[in-house]
């Protein structure tokens, strides 16, 4: 029996956007869904994991794998390097997983030239103040820094029309309900399902999609 790819669900968004805790949440919901590890050069924050958040490497270790092609996409975002690896996303796939992946706008439009199905899904604020409050709470970074995130915010939302889905991070338990419903609704189109469900078709005497 040939194994259904799975589907590749791309999730974007500025910074303090609120992404990081609601793919934590989705995935923390029971869905049967893979977050892809990311490759990256930057340090590690407190209570991040290596292999778990991130893959940790150095710049070396990083431009090497570059200049192998081991990277489906990769950019330099704030002086780090991210990546993600290609070889695991391939096999990911064709074993029928379903994979998620957290990229920016710039990654995204990698992927899809290489993954043209792939189901893009941008996250935005409720309102840039918001978005700045958010950035501030995480006493993570100087003034200076949080200034250039915002900047850098309203650039990466001025790609929000590239995308097939849209949430507004307002209220994390309704935006993880809207992130379900894409990823439950993108598993039932018809492609799909009659890939999944060809001997019941069959048996039902469905004509075949041309």
């Amino acid at each position: 029996m040939t194994t259904t790819p799975g589907n590749l669900y791309i999730i974007s968004a500025p910074s303090g956007a609120g992404k990081t805790s609601l793919v934590k949440a989705l995935l923390q919901s029971g869905v049967d869904l893979s977050l892809s590890v990311s490759y990256t050069t930057r340090r590690a924050r407190p209570g991040e994991i290596d292999g778990h958040d991130y893959h940790f490497i150095n710049r070396e270790d990083f431009e090497e794998r570059l200049k192998q092609n081991e990277f489906l996409e990769s950019a330099e975002v704030y002086g780090n390097y991210y990546g993600t690896s290609r070889k695991w996303i391939d096999h990911a796939l064709e074993s029928g997983r379903d994979i998620l992946l957290e990229i920016d706008s710039q990654g995204a439009r990698q992927v899809r030239c290489i993954f043209p199905g792939a189901v893009a899904i941008f996250v935005l604020p409720p309102s840039l103040k918001v978005l700045e409050m958010r950035l501030r709470r995480r006493a993570q970074d100087s003034p200076e820094a949080i200034g250039h995130r915002l900047a850098s915010a309203r650039d990466e939302i001025g790609h929000v029309a590239e995308y097939d889905y849209v949430i507004i991070n307002d209220k994390l338990d309704k935006a993880l309900q809207d992130l379900k419903c894409i990823v439950q609704a993108e598993r039932l189109r018809i492609t799909k399902q009659l890939s999944r469900h060809q001997i019941l078709v069959t048996q039902l005497g469905a004509k075949p999609v041309s």
